[in-house]
């Protein structure tokens, strides 16, 4: 057993890029490097830069990916940070997701941060695409707060059966820990994929506030 050589991994990750028909066009590059992928090159929206990580994440054999891809707009300095900060605004108004008022927005120079309580996980992740799929956004910094409104203490049973139902985490040396409102993952598995899966699986569990995910990823593959 050994891993894809820096030659196959990059092949996979380029191909995985292109695949995505966000990207079939964009101009990114890749460098592989012991299962550490670098993304370089320029895209026109936060949404692109996004979606190359994503797609660099999903690809077997990947450990690492370091995301060095800069945002320049094609119509860069048409919106003002003001204008910006009002579409991610009237973005989380009328989404169903998110509770009215809740979430802060700050904009400087395109980049924007996202601050506040929430509920649920979800809801957070949720403000994140909305900000991220708005044009002219050259980034987003998500620090909204899990605060949840039920207090019900965190069951370790609950969150190994819901384990025990996903497919791809079933039977995978994942070791849970619960202190209080928070979530602790070790061991190990094999893609990013899971990792990520056990993560938002691991955030559904009532009164849950925090999840420190410290999974490691092992992946070999005969080349």
């Amino acid at each position: 057993m050994i891993m894809k050589t820096n030659e196959v991994l990059q092949k996979d990750v380029q191909d995985a890029i292109k695949w995505e028909p966000l990207l079939s066009a964009a101009e990114i590059g890749v460098i592989a490097k012991n299962g550490m992928i670098t993304l370089t090159g320029t895209v026109d929206t936060y949404a692109e830069k996004s979606e190359a990580e994503e797609a660099a994440k999903k690809v077997t054999g990947v450990k690492a990916v370091v995301e060095e891809i800069q945002v320049k707009p094609y119509n860069s300095g048409k919106k003002s940070d003001s204008e910006i900060a009002t579409e991610v605004l009237n973005a989380l108004n009328w989404s169903w997701e998110i509770p009215n008022d809740r979430v802060q927005v700050k904009v400087e120079d395109g980049w924007v941060t996202l601050s506040g309580k929430l509920n649920w996980n979800y809801q957070k992740e949720a403000a994140k695409k909305l900000a991220t799929n708005l044009v002219d956004v050259k980034w987003v910094t998500n620090n909204i707060n899990i605060q949840s409104d039920t207090s019900a203490k965190v069951e370790k049973e609950d969150i190994e059966q819901a384990f025990k139902r996903n497919w791809s985490l079933d039977n995978k040396d994942i070791f849970i820990h619960v202190s209080d409102n928070k979530v602790t993952l070790t061991g190990t598995v094999h893609s990013w994929f899971q990792k990520d899966e056990a993560s938002r699986v691991a955030w559904k569990a009532p009164g849950i506030k925090a999840v420190d995910n410290e999974l490691n990823i092992d992946y070999q593959e005969i080349i």
